[in-house]
């Protein structure tokens, strides 16, 4: 049985997570950068995806550090976090190529079009 598609979010958290550890604030910022500026999380849902990325094993906690008196909890995407984030940028992969191939046999997109 296939795991079910990753929601946008949380493939976008994985994919900010995938090159460098990373605090929760940082996260937000490359979210919405990887995104150019569609996807912008809030901290509340952020932590929960987290959380919940944590409890499925997909990252976990790189270090933490106090900054300006609070603390502050790097992640990072673990063996697994790293594995399913390549499975579901294939899945996407495919599913993009495609409708490109089909746009394309229907004359809607032309051969040098966008997929």
């Amino acid at each position: 049985m296939s795991l079910p598609p990753l929601t946008e979010p949380t493939f976008l958290i994985l994919t900010a997570l995938a090159e460098t550890p990373q605090h929760g604030y940082a996260v937000i910022g490359d979210v919405q950068r990887i995104s150019d500026g569609r996807v912008q999380l809030r901290a509340g849902t952020l932590y929960a995806v987290l959380d919940r990325l944590r409890t499925d094993g997909l990252i976990e906690v790189d270090r933490e550090e106090v900054v300006q008196s609070r603390l502050r909890r790097y992640y990072r995407l673990t063996a697994l976090g790293a594995q399913r984030l390549a499975e579901e940028a294939a899945r996407l992969r495919h599913n993009a190529d495609t409708a490109g191939d089909r746009l394309r046999r229907a004359g809607l997109l032309p051969e040098a079009g966008l997929a």
